[in-house]
This record gives C-alpha cells, structure tokens and sequence, in this order.
C-alpha cells in the first residue's frame, strides 16, 4: 500500500465547499478537488483500505457513481474483488434491485446477485454519507445476495443529516475520515 502523505485533517483541507448548492442554504462538500490532488486521492484510499483490512473485507461495494471512485481503488489496493452497486439498467444480465425513498419520490438500485458468494464479508465504500438512505438500500441488496455486511466507511459524514447514526441503528458499523457540521 502506499503510505499516506496526508492526515485526514489535512484531507479536509483540500475539499471544497460549494454554498447554495444545489439550492440555497446547502454547503456543498465537493470531492473533486480532493481526488485532484496529487496526494489526496492516493492518501484517502490507503486511509480507507487500512480501514477496510482491519474489517477483513473480503470484497468491497462501491454504490453508484462516486462509490466507484473510491471503492475500486480500495479493492485494488487489498487485493479483492470490487462489486458495483448501480442504477437500474446498467447491467447486460439479470439482476436484483431494490427500490428506496428519497427525500422527493423513489430511486431504484441493482447488481448483479452472483457478485458475492454466501457469508462473504463485504465493506462498503463511498464518497459521501448524508441521510444514509443510498447506503441503507445497498446494505439490503448486498444482505440478499447473500453478503455480510458489518462496515460502511465513506470519506465525508455529514452527522446532522443522520444517516452515519441510521447505519449503525442496521448494525453496520461506520468509519469516515472527516466530517462536517451542517448540511
């Protein structure tokens, strides 16, 4: 692995804060300079596959789209395999999904039921937790699939939003590297 150059403290530095997107009165938190960096993104990934290890994943889920960015790249680092979470019809074969509540209507996700094997341990990865609701409804679809899903680590947790506190309440335990305050 590659040693981290960048503490998370330093990490949090290097992510943008976006106010009044994508509506007034949200301070968004944006990646993109983060994963820019010429050691952000390689130390965000050793600080998440440590993480990952210490869990004994055995595979690593990453949900659709920024889940992939960091999550494929964790599984490189271990050495697993890395199964996508997706949107619906993104896949050539016969899949499983589930639908879940957004704040306004539903949203659907689906993967394929032969990426995990039965009692496999699986850590999620993604960018970013906020109300946890994308999170929860992978967590579903990877436990009927047969996955053991004990551990969700993001880069960013947004606690007022509640959702890092809504997996745990699942028991799935749940690690970020930095967190901010308010939405």
């Amino acid at each position: 692995m590659i040693a981290p150059h960048l503490s998370p403290d330093e990490l949090k530095a290097l992510v943008r804060t976006v106010p009044d997107f994508p509506q007034p009165g949200i301070q968004f938190r944006d990646i993109t300079t983060l994963i820019g960096h010429d050691q952000g993104m390689a130390a965000s990934v050793h600080h998440l596959a440590r993480l990952a290890d210490a869990a004994g994943a055995h595979k690593i889920a990453g949900m659709e789209a920024r889940g992939f960015i960091f999550g494929a790249a964790v599984a490189v680092q271990l050495g697993v395999g890395f199964v996508p979470v997706r949107k619906p019809g993104k896949l050539p074969i016969d899949t499983i999904g589930i639908d879940y509540a957004l704040e306004y209507g539903t949203d659907r996700l689906e993967m394929d039921p032969g990426a995990v094997e039965p009692g496999q341990k699986v850590v999620m990865v993604d960018d970013l937790i906020a109300t946890g609701g994308t999170a929860l409804a992978s967590a579903a679809l990877l436990r009927r699939a047969g996955a053991v899903i004990e551990q969700a680590l993001f880069v960013i947790d947004l606690p007022d939003l509640g959702g890092a506190a809504r997996l745990r309440d699942a028991g799935i335990t749940v690690n970020a590297l930095m967190a901010f305050e308010g939405e």
